[in-house]
């Protein structure tokens, strides 16, 4: 069964494309693809009632029924078993058992005085909370119900048996307080195992529950987990370390199948094939764990067939929508729209994981998230995915371990944990805390269900132009589309538009929301008869930004200090352009107190310029550049963004030396001077000598344009001299000037 194949020939709107992805950059505007392609773009939304695949898709979640909830003095559902039509859950903290059957939930255990069970409604509110809790439920080889009640209180726990109304405890362990784990090979005769704590011991009882007897005591703190391999070994799941121990019941000997990075082995489960399925947590990730991270998603798929053609959401009659390929070329201006992932993400600091362990030992994780892993089911028809439960966003994951896909299929609003799962036919049931709640998952898929983006942010308002999906849309479903718009980046903020009238897509459709800066859309997804979903697998969302004037952030003329260099100024600068455009420049100067500009170059395309000032006579001046779009527009479109630089001294004139006089031949008095810059040093030398001797400054700072220096030179030989004075300003310009001294015999 195969989808029609729907293509649009939409002039107008693939004109857009041109001017979006084009090989030569677009005119006039700017217009921009925005993709939700993958799993990390969609949990930046909301959900209700429809998941979010591993690979990015959406599609509508399972019908989920509460069938029981505010249950009075119970805050978890720790365990649930289903045999025959009667569900039994078991709960905390007053250790209550209850059963669900005919749409009735009636309290089996604690009995009241009459030993009568209760109708869960008629439970005093007010109760005393008793301390005790139901862990680990089971059926025996008979189908009747055990359940290991945890009274830490009372420094005891006991095994009980449910039969025809009637409760009997049939095995209690003097040497330990709880009963995590129950466990009942079926196929081995029915015997009874049970993983115990604070000391972490494994019991065995008969299927009679009689002839307890320890088969191993680990040194870790407790046994969460058990299950009955094919091998008739018992695999127990630790709680300290983190250990997967494989038990010989008849030797009472274990070796450790795995240890895990987790402290807690919480779930434990064996495939159809014998390959043993690890739940491995941390408590501590419940203190960190805020939103569940977005699985890197392998590149391609692994060659499997899938069973069943709907799963590609394929049925006659339906459609198949496509997005305009608008993906750069290579060697495109534009990055990519997607780069390709890493064949193998690397695992999370804090997260939790699925581990699958072969026959022969392999171990591979299959899944990893930022949640607490609490239970562990697999379908009753044999099917691969496993379901796991996790808080704290009481989520349920499928994991797939052949295709290497994983989605929520549900998550609870209200509630903090999904703490018990457990399979019956096509039904799934769920156990929460905090609140508890039993809820049912039917076979099919929700009725309707809305996926809400986060926000898409233009940059500056926007017109927003079409809604692309690429999706397969099976005969009997839908998909419809509804956006809104703002100008704050607040999806709580009153000022953004309402919701537009949802619209049914079946070609590329026009969002109606008004111009602004941030868009939201809203998909709704509805199949008829909930045997089919719709799975959107892309979605594409364009907005086009007017032409706006580009910007000059800043300029900045600094000399270049270079010997070869002398006089030339670097003027660099920065801009930006809101549309992407391409953009010359034009640099012009001014000296300060006139008015118009001169150009010195135009149509630069580099960020940078090297001006010679020495073509100028000295001053202070002003530099302008500007930046200009028309490379990317047209004549009409164009526009232009300048910034005027800081006041730049142009001296390129050395000090002047004069209004010297001499007190006596070996003693000069100078007057140095500068228009522009300060003088930075003064230094002379004797008839030419190499060697210069500095000068200070009367006041002994060198820090204005004009100072008085004083040359005192002793031991001058009698005879001509030439006294030569060497100035220079902070800038580097350098004055020479010389003069003659007579140094007579009588001097």
């Amino acid at each position: 069964m195969k989808c029609k194949s729907v293509y649009f020939q939409l002039p107008i709107f693939l004109a857009l494309l041109v001017l979006s992805f084009p090989t030569s950059r677009c005119l006039a505007v700017n217009s921009k693809i925005t993709r939700h392609s993958s799993s990390a773009d969609l949990l930046n939304g909301e959900t209700k009632d429809v998941i979010i695949g591993s690979k990015g898709t959406l599609q509508l979640g399972r019908a989920a029924e509460v069938l029981a909830a505010e249950l009075a003095d119970v805050w978890s559902i720790n365990s649930i078993v289903i045999s025959g039509g009667t569900v039994f859950i078991g709960t905390s903290p007053n250790g209550g058992i209850y059963k669900y059957m005919l749409g009735k939930l009636t309290k089996i255990y604690p009995q009241n005085d009459t030993n009568e069970p209760n109708d869960a409604n008629t439970v005093e509110a007010e109760q005393h909370l008793s301390n005790e809790h139901v862990f680990a439920m089971a059926t025996d080889v008979s189908g009747r119900l055990l359940a290991g009640v945890s009274s830490p209180a009372r420094n005891k726990c006991m095994l009980m048996r449910f039969e025809q109304e009637q409760v009997r405890t049939i095995f209690e362990p003097n040497d330990a307080k709880y009963i995590f784990a129950i466990a009942v090979d079926i196929d081995g005769g029915g015997d009874i195992y049970l993983g115990t704590g604070p000391q972490g011991r494994v019991y065995k009882l008969d299927s009679f529950g009689s002839e307890a007897e320890l088969i191993y005591e680990s040194p870790d703190k407790n046994i969460l987990s058990l299950a009955i391999g094919q091998d008739g070994f018992v695999y127990a799941g630790s709680d300290t370390r983190g250990l997967i121990y494989k038990i010989d019941p008849h030797t009472k000997t274990a070796t450790v199948l795995y240890d895990s990075d987790q402290p807690e082995i919480t779930a434990l489960l064996f495939a159809e094939d014998g390959e043993l399925y690890a739940a491995a947590t941390s408590a501590k990730i419940a203190r960190t764990e805020t939103r569940p991270s977005s699985q890197t998603p392998f590149a391609g798929r692994p060659d499997i067939e899938f069973k069943k053609a709907k799963d590609n959401g394929a049925n006659e009659g339906g459609l198949k929508l496509e997005i305009a390929n608008t993906k750069q070329k290579a060697g495109g201006n534009e990055p990519p729209s997607k780069s390709i992932p890493p064949r193998k993400p690397a695992k999370p600091a804090q997260a939790s994981y699925i581990y699958k362990i072969t026959s022969n030992g392999f171990v591979t994780d299959i899944f990893g998230e930022s949640a607490v892993f609490f239970c562990m089911a697999k379908p009753a028809d044999g099917g691969r995915k496993l379901f796991v439960g996790t808080g704290n966003k009481a989520q349920l994951f499928t994991v797939d371990p052949d295709s290497e896909e994983q989605a929520v299929v549900y998550e609870d609003k209200q509630a903090s944990q999904i703490t018990a799962v457990a399979v019956s036919a096509n039904d799934v049931y769920l156990g929460t805390a905090n609140p508890a709640k039993l809820i049912k998952l039917d076979s099919g898929f929700a009725s309707e269900g809305t996926f809400t983006s986060g926000l898409i942010d233009a940059g500056q308002p926007a017109k927003w132009g079409k809604l692309q999906i690429e999706a397969d849309i099976p005969q009997g479903c839908k998909v419809l589309a509804a956006s809104r718009s703002g100008n704050v980046k607040d999806v709580n903020d009153p000022t953004f538009s309402d919701w537009t009238e949802p619209v049914e897509i079946t070609e590329p459709l026009q969002l109606r929301c008004p111009n602004g800066r941030f868009c939201q859309y809203k998909l709704t997804l509805q199949s008829s008869d909930g045997t089919e979903s719709p799975v959107v697998r892309e979605i594409a969302v364009a907005d086009t930004v007017p032409n706006l004037a580009p910007k000059v952030e800043s300029v900045n003329v600094a000399r270049i200090e270079a010997a070869n260099k002398t006089g030339v100024f670097k003027i660099s600068y920065k801009a930006k352009d809101d549309n992407n455009d391409k953009l010359i420049y034009k640099i012009e100067f001014r000296k300060i107190g006139r008015t118009n500009w001169i150009e010195i170059e135009d149509k630069i395309e580099a960020d940078s310029f090297e001006w010679d000032s020495k073509t100028v006579e000295d001053g202070r001046y002003e530099i302008r550049v500007t930046a200009n779009d028309e490379r990317d527009n047209t004549t009409t479109t164009k526009l232009i963004g300048s910034r005027i630089s800081d006041p730049v001294v142009v001296d390129n004139a050395g000090p002047m030396i004069d209004e010297y006089k001499t007190s006596k031949v070996e003693a000069l008095e100078l007057k140095i001077s500068d228009e522009l810059s300060a003088i930075g040093k003064v230094e002379y030398t004797i008839d030419s000598n190499a060697e210069w001797i500095g000068a200070m400054p009367v006041d002994m700072v060198y820090d204005t344009t004009e100072e008085d220096v004083n040359i005192t030179i002793e031991k001058l030989t009698v005879g001509e001299h030439i006294i030569t004075i060497k100035a220079r300003d902070a800038v580097g310009n350098t004055t020479y000037r010389t003069f003659d001294i007579t140094v007579n015999a009588d001097n």
